[in-house]
Order: structure tokens, then C-alpha cells, then sequence
């Protein structure tokens, strides 16, 4: 048979928020650079978001409607679609939130269905397609285009885990009772030992109906019908967790999925919102002394505590550059700052809306990250060697914590009660940024780094998974256009993606 007709050629679209796009444009840079051809799909209002990101630093920038024409330029075989989410480009998604997430649980498959069926006519065939494990409905667009199904997860594989087995938590009582138990987890399948305290807020919830704990159950449900599963993180960090996902369906380890060896240099920016550059600023500051902060892209705070770690910061005397997105208390509430903080703070601290995070914390004058535990931020943080401060808000990042101040020891808590002060902040961000004990944390960021280091290489675990990976896609491809010589992959005959 003829290679050409074998040449994968895969759709990809993330979940429509910047932790999840950010990896996916990466793997689609990986992808095509091995050979495949990719056509990758964001909503219109991502597409948006990010061009006039562009604009505003860049007023030079051509082909700002393709945000791969420059990976083409150098040969990669990337396209780019973009498809409506339902919603007008002014709708705030932001301050209706669960109102957008209503329309992504119901509406936004049947505009994606629309796009595939015009996508599949390409050259190319299209015959793969890599969707955001939080989406619900991919393997019913798999199936009706006889598509390989690849579920994309950009968290740990421990908390990909912990959903999975959702059912094993409410069958004992830790999820989804009138009084949830408080003791320790031990009979999730490939975790030793977990704290109640330490599992994703949705499963801490007392209201488990929200339109997120719904998208969940249903991505999860349609997850089990995924052809292969591909994981953001490095097997030698969650090998137990992977082990046992393994034995359920081919799940791969190819992380840290990021641009180049060389994690400064991104082909193209993809951020949604303008990147201040901080270079400057921290060129005329002593090297590790300057703390940065930054809650990422996503999640929401109180005033409350912004007021508490803003006055804690001012205590703490240290040098700092803090990330305060516009809307990190609401979209309609923008003014948070203590009266005078700025003016107070200004030769010693900058604050900006949003920044080149990677320029920022592989500066030799950035010492640490006060982080509210972010898979990217932590996987980022990890290779620039920096520890971090975590301040968790949602979602995974409560697990996240565990596994970087609990398992790999490379963190330290914000809190550690229930409350955020002004005192505890200033005392820990002062110990963090001067006492002797960071040496410690400073040691183990590098050992961590190392085996990230180590996975990425030649021979290394993710380098060997991920050619595993793309080869079972064409192996499933085949199979699917009867083309198959009728042997699995290895993958498919021991049920085990790891490599050992």
C-alpha cells in the first residue's frame, strides 16, 4: 500500500481557556515536526482574544488570522480553523461563566460537528482527532467521522486518576455523601495515600450538581472510549498513577510538553491578553531576589485575601513582580488594591496585568514563585529551577500542591489555616526568599528538573512514549480504514504504555 495514504493527519482543539491551549499549540508544533499534518481549531473568541493580544504588542504583525502561518513558513504542515462557541465575541465569558460552560456542555459540539464534516474532505484525510479530555462529546465526532479518539490531558495524571475512579470515592464515602468522610484515601487504584483535604475542589464540593461537576461526569464517561490517552506529565514522577491507568486503556506520559529544549524561546505568542516585559526591571535587581507572583489565567480570589497577601507583601520587604489580572476578583470589580499600595511598594515591586511568564521566572534575579499551583506554572517553575509558595484556588491545583510540597518536596504552603493573613504572608514570603532553608527546596527543584530533563532526551521515557504514541495512532488508523495487517501494537497486546 502506498505511505501517502497512511499520513496522519489530525484535528486538535483544546478546551477554550489558556491552560489548556497553551500545551495543546506546543504538541501541535511536536506532531507536525514528526511528520503529521495538523489542523488545529480554536473558538472564534480565542482566536480573537489572541490576535489583539498580538496587535496591541506588535502593530507590525502580519497574518494575524492564521496564528500558524509563521510554523508553515518553516515548513510544518499546521493549518488553522476557528469555529463559533455559541456565544457573541462580547459576551463575558468571564462573569457569566457558568452560563458559557452550559453552552459548551450542550451547544458548542453541534458547530464543531459542522466544522469536521467540512475538515474531513481535506489532503490529506483527516483521519485522528486529539480533543480536551473536559470535552463530552468527542467520541460520538470520533465515531461519526471513524476518527481515532486521542483524549488530551493537561493536568497530573493523579488527578486525571482520582476523576476516573470517581465511583470508588462516592461508594466510600469521601464524594458525594451528606457528610463526606475525612480520613485518608488508600484504595484508589495506583495512589498509596490521599487526604481528603488534598483531592480537586469539585470533589470537596457539597454541591456536586454545578454545571463543571456535570461537564465532569460526562467527560468522563465518554473518556472510556477513547482510543489512547496522552497525559502532560513524566512517568517517572507518577509512575505508580499511570501503572494503573494503563490497565484501563493506553495511556501515554509525554510531558513536559514544551516549545524547545530551549523553554524561553516559543515559536509565536498564544496568550490571551498583552504580555508586559518585565526584562528591564529585573536586570537592576540582585539574582534569586525577586519573589513572583501570579494566580494565573483562570481561576477567581477574594478581595479579602488579595488585600491580606498585598499587605504581606508590603511587610515582607522583598523585591516582587505581581501578575493582577483585571478580572482576578471579578470582571466588574477591577479596583482591590489597599489605597496607596502602589505608590508604597514602587521601588520594590512591579504590577502588571499579565507578563511573559517564562521571560520572567527563568530571570537569574527571580529567587521564587508565590503560584497558585497551575499544572503549566508548576511544570514551567520546575525547569527554570525555581520552588515555589502555594496558594491553591480551584480545581486541580489543591492536588497539584500535594504533589509539589507533600511528594516532591520542591514547595512550600501559603496558609496553613483555613484563613489568609498579612502576618503569616509576610513571615513566609521573608523566610522563603532569605532563610537558609530554601537551599533545600532549591536542591530538590533540581533533582525534579533533571528527571524532566532526563524524559525529554534521547532514550528518555516521554521521547520513547511519544513515538510510541504516534505510531498507535497509525496503527489505529489503519485499522480503521482496513488497511490493518491485523497485529496490534505493542501498546495494545501487554495493555501497558509505560516503558521500562
Amino acid at each position: 500500500m502506498a505511505n501517502h495514504h497512511q499520513k496522519p493527519h489530525a484535528i486538535m482543539i483544546p478546551y477554550p481557556y489558556q491552560g489548556h491551549i497553551t500545551p495543546f499549540v506546543y504538541l501541535a508544533i511536536k506532531l507536525a515536526s514528526h511528520g503529521f499534518t495538523i489542523t488545529f481549531v480554536n473558538t472564534h473568541y480565542i482566536h480573537s482574544k489572541i490576535s489583539n493580544s498580538q496587535s496591541r504588542e506588535n502593530s507590525q504583525i502580519k497574518n494575524k488570522d492564521d496564528l500558524f502561518a509563521r510554523a508553515r513558513e518553516s515548513g510544518l504542515d499546521i493549518r488553522y480553523a476557528t469555529v463559533n462557541d455559541g456565544f457573541p465575541l462580547g459576551f463575558d465569558r468571564s462573569l457569566n461563566h457558568d452560563q458559557f460552560v452550559e453552552g459548551l456542555l450542550h451547544v458548542f459540539s453541534a458547530h464543531f460537528d459542522e466544522l469536521v464534516g467540512d475538515l474531513v474532505k481535506s489532503d490529506p484525510p483527516v483521519n485522528c482527532l486529539i480533543a480536551d479530555t473536559f470535552y463530552v462529546w468527542p467520541a460520538m465526532i470520533a465515531e461519526k467521522y471513524n476518527l481515532v479518539y486521542v483524549s488530551f490531558w493537561t493536568e497530573p495524571a493523579l488527578v486525571f486518576n482520582l476523576y476516573y475512579h470517581m465511583e470508588l470515592l462516592k461508594k466510600n464515602g469521601h464524594f458525594a455523601s451528606q457528610d463526606n468522610r475525612k480520613d485518608t484515601i488508600d484504595y484508589i487504584p495506583g495512589v498509596k495515600a490521599i487526604e481528603p483535604r488534598d483531592l480537586m475542589s469539585y470533589l470537596q464540593a457539597t454541591d456536586i450538581w454545578t454545571v463543571v461537576h456535570r461537564v465532569i461526569y460526562k467527560a468522563f464517561t465518554d473518556i472510556k472510549k477513547a482510543d489512547i490517552i496522552i497525559c502532560n506529565t513524566v512517568q517517572e514522577l507518577e509512575f505508580d498513577t499511570l501503572s494503573a491507568l494503563n490497565k484501563n486503556q493506553p495511556t501515554y506520559a509525554i510531558g513536559p510538553i514544551f516549545p524547545s529544549s530551549n523553554l524561553t524561546k516559543a515559536p509565536f505568542s498564544i496568550s490571551l491578553w498583552s504580555e508586559s516585559d518585565c526584562s528591564q526591571w529585573l536586570n537592576n535587581k540582585p539574582n534569586s531576589s525577586v519573589l513572583y507572583v501570579s494566580f494565573g489565567s483562570y481561576a477567581h480570589t477574594s478581595k479579602e485575601d488579595l488585600l491580606e497577601i498585598a499587605h504581606g507583601l508590603q511587610l515582607s520587604g522583598v523585591n516582587f513582580i505581581w501578575v493582577l489580572r483585571p478580572d482576578i476578583v471579578s470582571s466588574d470589580e477591577t479596583d482591590f488594591l489597599p489605597v496607596g499600595f502602589e505608590e508604597s511598594i514602587k521601588d520594590r515591586g512591579l504590577i502588571v496585568p499579565w507578563c511573559r511568564q517564562i521571560e520572567v521566572i527563568s530571570h537569574p534575579a527571580t529567587g521564587g514563585f508565590l503560584t497558585h499551583c497551575g499544572w503549566n506554572s508548576t511544570l514551567e517553575s520546575i525547569w527554570c529551577g525555581i520552588p515555589l509558595i502555594c496558594f491553591p484556588l480551584l480545581t486541580d491545583q489543591f492536588t497539584n500542591r500535594k504533589l509539589v510540597v507533600n511528594d516532591w518536596k520542591i514547595g512550600i504552603n501559603l496558609c496553613d489555616k483555613e484563613c489568609v493573613t498579612h502576618q503569616e504572608v509576610a513571615e513566609k514570603v521573608s523566610h522563603f526568599m532569605c532563610g537558609n532553608s530554601t537551599q533545600e527546596l532549591r536542591k530538590a527543584v533540581k533533582e525534579v528538573r533533571k528527571t524532566l530533563e532526563n524524559a525529554l532526551g534521547q532514550g528518555g521515557s516521554s521521547e520513547k512514549n511519544f513515538h510510541q504514541f504516534m505510531e498507535d495512532i497509525k496503527v489505529n488508523a489503519r485499522k480503521r480504514t482496513g488497511l490493518s495487517n491485523g497485529h496490534a501494537s505493542p501498546l495494545h497486546q501487554n495493555g501497558n504504555g509505560l516503558i521500562h
